[in-house]
């Protein structure tokens, strides 16, 4: 024979109180700065469409020739850039950031030389 067992008010409260706690960690750790950035793995007409999109949306003028963020002159590193820009313009949402999921968000810097990611 089964047993019914009820869960008493107490531990309602208490799981209640755990998943609260557990929002305000989570919470904490998305006000920390994060990045979006191409992952390695991304083919190269990915990272051109990425490019192109992003660069719709938002100025991109850092990653043209003699600008700071043109070097080096490679589809990784100008996808990263741009898909950054568009990622913090949009409020660094997770989803903005999936492009077909070629993106990565990152909490490391990856500001290099004189290129500062925003």
């Amino acid at each position: 024979m089964a047993r019914r067992v009820e869960a008493s008010p107490s531990l309602l409260l208490f799981s209640l109180l755990l998943l609260l706690l557990a929002g305000e960690t989570v919470q904490l750790v998305q006000g920390q700065k994060t990045w979006c950035v191409a992952k390695p793995s991304s083919d190269d007409a990915t990272l051109l469409a990425n490019i192109n999109y992003a660069c719709s949306q938002v100025d991109c003028s850092i990653i043209q020739r003699g600008c700071p963020c043109f070097f080096p002159d490679n589809l990784i590193s100008h996808a990263s850039i741009a898909m950054n820009l568009y990622y913090q313009c949009r409020g660094r949402n997770n989803w903005n950031c999936h492009f077909k999921n070629s993106g990565l968000v990152t909490t490391t810097d990856p500001s290099f030389g004189s290129c500062t990611y925003a």
